[in-house]
């Protein structure tokens, strides 16, 4: 019997009550269970088993478990249903939390025809209105042949959602249609990203053919950003969410101003206040855990420090504290990296460049005036393409060093009392946007010749060669931060 004579393809549960027979399953069983020859099957294998091939395990079930070719058409998987099918991974941390394990591809934005106004009316909304979600466990240990299908269902974004991202997607057809398709960053907008496609190279930089033919921009397409995939994950599939509140009184808090604007007003209406008026007002007490951030969210209107909108959109608060000269002292911190990954990563796969290129920041900045702080305002900033190749830069520096064997060497003080261990990163001085250190003031090596520095190896990292060092993060410079806010927010 043909595939597609299983399900009723104009059936959009049809569709899915075949589908949920995959769960439990892994792909390795999907291509057992469908008689192919011998041959068919070892070639299907090391077609779809590669584990440098992106999407290969969707069009896999595609061909092999739905009965359709795979295709790149602008209409739905199944057409005469209105369903997309996506078949993404998720992953297991080791804290046991449940995570997306990549952002979704929803189609591609085309630089060589006039971009559709009307949302409703565009192929991205076509695509992503009615979803057929198919989530594998990805276990990087294991062939991928033998990842196991766990949870599958129908998605569609609910009202709320589809507001923001009905503003997402005129904001990246905007910069589309003035001919600044270069200057797009998926984090210009909140759940619906503009991703780049292809390898970082010439190659994938293409003509602005319809609206700014003299200009070049590398291939892009509209998706769902990974924090986004992981809330739907937790959210709708899992239902395991913990509770979250919401920025929003209703949906119509939105029709007339974007979430932008709503952020900023809440947070302006108190500029001018001081630390010590804010927290009477709000009763936070003085010495309280994140006192800073703490008030950044009373302003917002949230108890607790957990906004739903800012989950979805990958949106971290930070407070900014300028002294009286208007310096900022602490440069922004990315969470502790593990050597031997990062020595295996491409840039555009990296974790790094997945967090930095898609996260926004909500800035809120206070300036020192006398014994208080006085808040200057917020900001919501995410770092600009053009800054991303200068952090590139950066990274693959550290990445060569990591690759190369990292220098590690005992200095002494000059008194012969005490040490510390050198490395050969580079100083914060050699790249603009990015710099590597600890997080931590505590210490762990082993070295070359098996000596231990420190006592608690919770606090140490395997490098590619065997020896130990101390857990390293990125961070974002300090200098280029105050660089990148608002001119009134220094005064």
């Amino acid at each position: 019997m043909n595939e597609t004579e299983k399900y009723d393809v104009t059936n959009p549960l049809s569709i899915q009550q075949y589908s949920q027979k995959l769960i439990g399953k892994t792909f390795m069983d999907v291509i057992n269970d469908a008689g192919l020859d011998e041959d068919i099957k070892a070639s299907i294998i090391a077609q779809y088993g590669n584990p440098k091939r992106k999407g290969g395990l969707g069009n896999l079930l595609e061909e092999i478990y739905f009965g359709y070719k795979a295709n790149s058409d602008q209409e739905p998987d199944f057409p005469e249903a209105g369903v997309e099918l996506k078949v993404t991974p998720y992953e297991i941390r080791k804290k046991g939390n449940y995570s997306a394990g990549e952002r979704l591809v929803i189609t591609m934005i085309s630089y060589q025809q006039a971009v559709e106004e009307d949302f409703y009316a565009s192929h991205a909304y076509k695509k992503l209105k009615l979803t057929l979600l198919i989530y594998y466990l990805r276990n990087r240990a294991i062939p991928k042949m033998e990842y196991p299908i766990d949870f599958v269902t129908l998605f569609s974004p609910p009202e709320e959602d589809l507001k923001i991202i009905q503003q997402d997607y005129n904001k990246i057809i905007t910069k589309v249609k003035d001919g600044k398709a270069h200057e797009l960053s998926e984090g210009d907008t909140m759940y619906l990203g503009a991703c780049t496609k292809g390898s970082n190279s010439v190659k994938s930089n293409v003509s602005q053919e319809f609206y700014a033919p003299e200009t070049k921009a590398r291939k892009r397409a509209f998706c769902f950003k990974q924090s986004y995939m992981t809330y739907i994950l937790n959210k709708y599939i899992r239902e395991k969410v913990d509770t979250y509140e919401s920025i929003l009184s209703s949906v119509h808090d939105i029709e007339s101003k974007t979430f932008e604007e709503i952020i900023v007003e809440k947070i302006n209406k108190y500029q001018g206040k001081t630390d010590q008026q804010l927290m009477a007002e709000f009763d936070v007490k003085a010495g309280a855990k994140s006192l800073w951030s703490s008030l950044a969210y009373r302003m917002l209107g949230i108890k607790s420090n957990r906004v739903e909108e800012f989950e979805k959109a990958n949106i971290e608060v930070k407070t900014i504290r300028l002294n009286e000269k208007g310096k900022m002292d602490e440069s922004i911190s990315f969470p502790s990296i593990t050597l031997k990954e990062f020595a295996q990563e491409e840039w555009e796969d990296s974790k790094f460049y997945n967090d930095l290129s898609s996260k926004r920041y909500l800035l809120v900045v206070f300036r020192k005036q006398g014994s208080h702080y006085t808040l200057q305002g917020c900001q919501l900033w995410n770092i600009a393409n053009k800054d991303l190749e200068e952090a590139r830069k950066g990274w693959e520096s550290i990445q060569k060093i990591v690759q190369d064997g990292v220098e590690l060497r005992k200095k002494y003080r000059k008194d012969g009392i005490g040490f510390r261990v050198t490395n050969n990163f580079p100083e914060k001085k050699a790249n603009r946007i990015i710099h590597i250190r600890p997080h931590t003031s505590e210490r762990y090596y082993i070295l070359e010749n098996g000596e231990k520095i420190g006592n608690n190896p919770a606090y140490g990292d395997s490098l590619p060669d065997g020896r130990v060092m101390t857990k390293q993060c990125f961070w974002l410079n300090n200098t280029y931060i105050l660089s990148q806010l608002d001119e009134n927010l220094k005064k």
